[in-house]
């Protein structure tokens, strides 16, 4: 007898993932796919410049502004932000339903804001996780040891995180990431009890 949608409670299931930016978030979330093979990845769309490391399709989809503000204009977006002037984040409605259609539970990695969005959006059906850093000083230190971006973008960064974690009360559960060990171990349990 074929399995049906019905025999996997966990589809229409997400788990939305969010922290400020440098607190291991992209980790822990490789993690979580890496471990739990009905659960796979939703691909954001974005109007950053793409980094040299980063694949179309895989890490983001990179739009144009133009193109980004077009796609909002005509509703293809579960959520986005315009997280930094010009520079914009969301979820392509088409990636949830492709997803779901392949009989996959969602997880997202998005920022804060985003989050908030689709627990509005997926009520229940959203696990909203907060990876904390231990520190807003340990926090500056991982993005200085990036070597990444210049010391003006990671002091914005450092100033985001700040007003990001006065949203902390609003996520269903919070992750502590000091040892990244106990963090995926940690992580994992939660997906798990809410995947059942």
């Amino acid at each position: 007898m074929a399995r049906t949608l019905l025999d996997k409670p966990y589809v229409g299931k997400v788990i939305v993932v969010a922290a400020p930016s440098g607190s291991g978030k992209t980790t822990l979330v490789r993690h979580l796919l890496s471990e739990i093979s009905f659960l796979d990845f939703s691909t954001s769309a974005t109007s950053r410049r793409r980094r040299p490391y980063e694949q179309e399709g895989k890490d983001y989809y990179f739009l144009t502004v133009k193109a980004f503000k077009s796609r909002i204009e005509k509703a293809h977006f579960v959520e986005w932000e315009e997280v930094y002037e010009n520079q914009f984040y969301g979820t392509l409605l088409e990636e949830v339903e492709r997803l779901w259609d392949e009989a996959k539970a969602i997880v997202f990695d998005v920022d804060v804001k985003g989050a908030i969005s689709l627990k509005e959006e997926f009520q229940e059906g959203a696990l909203t996780i907060f990876v904390k850093p231990p520190s807003l000083d340990a926090l500056e230190t991982r993005l200085k040891n990036r070597g990444t971006e210049p010391p003006e973008s990671i002091k914005k960064r450092i100033t985001k995180a700040s007003e990001e974690m006065e949203f902390l009360p609003q996520f269903d559960t919070v992750v502590v990431n000091d040892d990244l060990a106990e963090a995926k171990e940690a992580i994992k349990k939660v997906a798990l009890e809410f995947l059942e």
